[in-house]
């Protein structure tokens, strides 16, 4: 099992815990920043502290009962892009788009029916169980009842888990038909429901959130086995030449098509993958007081300085020179 989720989920888990009197340290749950948004937990960890809650509070559902508590301003950024998206569709769109920002494992497909639109998540991260499942699903039920101010029920939800022995919470919870032992965790919308206008619409605001969301997705690390070995051969083709797909797709013995297809598997491009190699690389470097500028955007396989400035700006929102400011001693140059 692989992936993360984001630490914003620390905030709901909290609020359920103080609703029923208890803190996390009663629990033996060393907590993260939650303020960062950049702050992630290991989804074996989360489905641990999900299991002892529900142990200690003999509540099997708990998934459910956390979900729901989610509002958008529990995920930062991306939040408040989906609540100033038009529609529920736009909405769900951006949290496609930014998902790898509040939960990492496997990534979620889209797919259009004729009168549907189903999200869907495989197995291929492997199976976080059912709590986290379930807490994930609830909340984006929740979520999307709440942009739209709405009692919205989805048209069906699938789990991959095995059936618990009361199912009947379920149903009542969603609004629809819900099966477990499934292929894959499915939940299906119609298109008129999609369609529904949300509470605050307001392109502008929308439009500079996404740029901010844009950013902090291309700070987060890479997550999965494929992503990791094409980062290593980054590094080492680095100062040389630049990575591109071909020479990296053959270092690794497959095709370009097939490299491709894999990180696309795992919700990551190739160039995310090289931006986020640099990124790591560039921050060692900068720490680095024999090291100027110049040498760091060599080492990285830029020709000039001004293009690793660029680059290191749209990773971070601020140029090189300010991170070196962090470390006295440290030649800005």
């Amino acid at each position: 099992m692989s992936g993360f989720v984001a630490s914003a989920y620390v905030r709901v888990l909290i609020s359920v815990l103080d609703r029923e009197g208890l803190r996390t340290q009663d629990l033996g749950i060393t907590l993260p920043d939650a303020a960062d948004p950049l702050s992630r937990i290991p989804v074996q960890l989360w489905g641990d502290w999900l299991a002892r809650v529900a142990d200690h509070l003999q509540r099997p559902t708990v998934g459910l009962d956390i979900g729901q508590c989610i509002a958008p301003h529990h995920f930062g950024v991306l939040g408040y892009v989906t609540l100033h998206c038009a529609t529920l569709g736009e909405a769900l769109q951006r949290l496609q788009q930014y998902e790898r920002l509040v939960y990492a494992v496997s990534p979620v497909q889209v797919s259009f029916e004729r009168d549907a639109v189903t999200l869907r998540w495989g197995q291929e991260a492997g199976r976080p169980g059912a709590l986290v499942d379930e807490t994930a699903l609830a909340a984006l039920i929740t979520y999307a009842r709440n942009l739209t101010d709405s009692a919205l029920n989805p048209l069906a939800v699938d789990f991959v888990n095995p059936a618990p022995a009361d199912p009947s919470p379920y149903p009542r919870f969603f609004g629809c038909p819900v099966r477990f032992a499934q292929a894959h965790t499915v939940v299906r919308f119609s298109l008129t429901q999609i369609s529904l206008p949300l509470r605050q619409p307001d392109p502008h605001l929308r439009a500079l959130l996404d740029d901010e969301a844009t950013r902090l997705l291309q700070q987060l690390p890479a997550t999965s086995a494929v992503a990791n070995e094409v980062q290593t051969v980054c590094a080492k083709l680095l100062p040389d030449t630049s990575p591109r797909l071909d020479t990296v797709a053959r270092s690794l013995h497959r095709s370009p098509r097939t490299l491709q297809r894999q990180l696309q598997q795992d919700g990551l491009q190739f160039q995310t993958v090289v931006d986020d190699t640099r990124r790591q690389l560039a921050n060692g470097y900068l720490q680095d007081p024999h090291l100027t500028l110049t040498d760091i955007a060599g080492l990285l396989g830029y020709a000039e300085q001004s293009a690793f400035t660029r680059a290191y700006r749209r990773w971070t929102g601020s140029p090189p020179n300010r991170a070196r400011r962090r470390h006295p001693g440290i030649d800005i140059s």
